[in-house]
């Protein structure tokens, strides 16, 4: 741009020159040089200051990496490629044969589990009756014990209970007492099982509802659906293809359907002017001749350039080395860049703040000026 401004001047000199046959003398010319290194200066200065402008713009789209969430042969591809879709709309499909299988192995194990719970219930109440016997066969060998024991000492050596027989009965009495201890436990032993819950649910019908319900979140995720309205491009996917749940690997690049920006790159010294909601002008290399206008949406808060993150590598003092420019937002106001052309497009941006509004004229004659050269320049010129 500040050779086009050269150049005008250029023209304009030389035209006054012819037309008023103005000769080329050592005053003439040495004048007509240094009044455009003044004037061409100071405009220069004034408009880099009061209107910035980059030549390095670009359009910027989020993409959506498209990863399965289960491992699984594709079996169908229903996308079609740079085709809209909708939210929820079927992308591919992967083999549900082994993940339907897992369903059936953890629905029949639920129910298996379903039908312990009332078979734990009368479990329970054996082990209960168990403990009544038990305590009753105690009390009757207890009763029988101490009568023999209160007989044999009453009768002295004339006693109709023998030692041996005082014995037996003492000996029965203690095996009913510990077989009583065992009944207890028994009992405590399927009570437990029986009121193990977690929110009134059998603590093993809750694990294996939990192991049925990720089953089946495992065969629903054999659908990929369009995580929003958008298009795939350049999809490679077919049938026939392993799909990974690997973040490194994803089988295709989703582009939801969303506002774009576009990113214009500023010297930084361009921050005493700009500020959100400032005019801004557009020009792509895709549209000569067109301007395209827009607002300021945000100056970033940050530069990559300043970045740091843990790690065991001590950092280069070389970055400190590193002049990197603001990142601008353009919020452009007309959708025809949108409906047009490719996401991703370059271009040049100008922006126009409160300062010094009868230069800004003059930058936006030249912008103007630089998208008309877009017919005669192309990429990779």
């Amino acid at each position: 741009m500040d050779l086009l401004l050269i150049l005008t001047y250029a023209a304009i000199c030389i035209v006054i020159f012819k037309v008023f046959k103005i000769p080329l003398t050592k005053w003439t010319v040495p004048t007509a040089v240094l009044g455009g290194v003044v004037l061409i200066g100071a405009l220069i200065l004034l408009m880099n200051y009061n209107h910035p402008y980059s030549r390095f713009a670009r359009e910027y789209f989020v993409t959506i990496p498209i990863t399965p969430a289960v491992k699984g042969l594709v079996t169908r591809v229903e996308v079609q490629p740079n085709t809209p879709v909708k939210q929820g709309d079927v992308l591919f499909r992967i083999d549900p044969i082994p993940f339907e299988a897992v369903v059936k192995r953890k629905r029949a194990a639920l129910v298996a589990a379903e039908l312990e719970v009332p078979q734990l219930a009368a479990a329970l109440e054996s082990a209960k009756a168990n403990v009544e016997r038990v305590n009753a066969d105690k009390d009757r060998n207890k009763s029988a014990y101490e009568r023999y024991e209160s007989g044999h000492r009453k009768g002295g050596a004339n006693s109709p209970f023998t030692a041996l027989e005082l014995d037996n009965k003492r000996q029965l009495y203690l095996a009913s007492e510990a077989q009583l201890t065992a009944a207890r436990s028994e009992e405590l032993r399927m009570r437990l099982a029986y009121e193990s819950n977690i929110d009134g649910v059998n603590t093993k019908v809750a694990g294996l509802q939990g192991d049925l319900a990720s089953a089946l979140y495992d065969l629903e995720q054999t659908i990929v659906r369009a995580p929003a309205d958008g298009i795939v491009t350049q999809m490679a996917l077919r049938p026939g293809a392993m799909a990974v749940p690997l973040p490194l690997r994803p089988v295709m690049s989703f582009i939801p359907d969303e506002q774009r920006y576009f990113a214009g790159a500023f010297w930084q010294n361009s921050l005493l002017r700009l500020k959100e909601g400032d005019e801004a002008e557009i020009i792509l290399d895709a549209a000569p001749g067109k301007v395209f206008k827009g607002k300021v949406a945000k100056v970033l808060p940050a530069m990559a350039e300043g970045e740091i993150q843990m790690g065991g590598v001590l950092a280069s003092s070389s970055r400190l080395f590193q002049n990197g420019r603001v990142v601008v937002l353009i919020d452009i106001d007309d959708d025809a860049i949108r409906k047009e052309f490719p996401a991703g497009v370059s271009g040049q941006v100008a922006i126009y703040t409160e300062h010094f509004h009868h230069v800004a004229v003059m930058r936006k004659v030249l912008l103007r000026m630089q998208g008309w050269l877009n017919y005669l320049f192309f990429d990779g010129h």
